[in-house]
């Protein structure tokens, strides 16, 4: 066995998911509210070669060959939560957070089902009814003034605004309050789809302190710049994986085609 083939071929495996991440991070790097996410590597465990069924040894025992290691694996992707910066759009219904908090949403899937999302997009719009909704089309929740956690509806007909607090107030009444979740522990949340985000098994919601501020949104944290420097890093550890599988490819083919030959 030739470990170095498996150990180059584990490093290109490695080099594969992560450029797959950063091309992501670079393809939403205009995505509102995005953040960037990236990815580790760990090594295996050490493995306990053990020699068995060998005609040289005895076929009732075996013999240690010592321990291998056979490179690199894929380790966990992880997500950076950092506020991005903000971009001022004057529309009232554009809303950025400041500080940690997500806005809450009733996504619907193809298949009519609904559940509970949460985001840091917040390029929102009015249907013709009144509903706050994101740009594909699903409700924005928040409180209304008796206090339960519904759909936002607001008179598209009479100007609105909405405060620091999330309060919406309209014809100087206060006719709902967006609804800011925020979590315990951010590594209980997973990424779903392209600007969403979802809790697992073990979350824990807690107050949100965001700052709300409307005629604003969130740029992607992505910083475009680091992520192409990572991008050529990724390839020169491709192409140096590469060479290795050619390196080995080229001494079996001498070993097997030549060594011994007869002219």
């Amino acid at each position: 066995m030739l470990k170095g083939l498996y150990t180059a071929y584990s490093g290109m495996v490695n080099e594969q998911n992560r450029m797959d991440v950063l091309t992501n991070n670079l393809a939403n790097s205009a995505t509102t509210g995005y953040k960037a996410e990236g990815a580790t590597s760990q090594t295996f465990d050490a493995m306990l070669a053990y020699r068995i069924k060998d005609e040289q040894d005895g076929y009732a025992g075996g013999v240690y060959l010592g321990r291998n290691n056979p490179g690199v694996k894929i380790g966990e992707t992880y997500t950076n939560y950092s506020q991005g910066s903000f971009r001022e759009t004057g529309n009232p219904y554009d809303i950025a957070l400041s500080g940690e908090g997500f806005f809450t949403i009733e996504y619907t899937n193809r298949a009519g089902e609904t559940s509970t999302m949460y985001t840091r997009d917040g390029s929102f719009t009015l249907t013709k009814e009144g509903y706050l909704v994101t740009k594909d089309g699903d409700f924005v929740l928040g409180r209304g003034a008796n206090g339960e956690l519904g759909h936002i509806q607001i008179d598209p007909n009479h100007e609105a605004s909405i405060d620091t607090s999330g309060r919406i107030v309209q014809n100087n009444q206060v006719i709902g309050n967006l609804q800011i979740t925020d979590f315990e522990d951010y590594n209980y949340l997973e990424h779903y789809g392209e600007n969403f985000y979802r809790p697992v098994e073990g979350a824990e919601i807690v107050e949100s302190s965001a700052k709300v501020q409307a005629g604003y949104l969130e740029a992607s944290n992505v910083q475009v710049v680091r992520e192409m420097v990572e991008l050529i890093s990724v390839t020169r550890q491709y192409e140096s994986n590469q060479k290795i599988l050619q390196a080995y490819d080229s001494t079996l083919d001498i070993s097997v085609n030549q060594l011994g030959k007869l002219y």
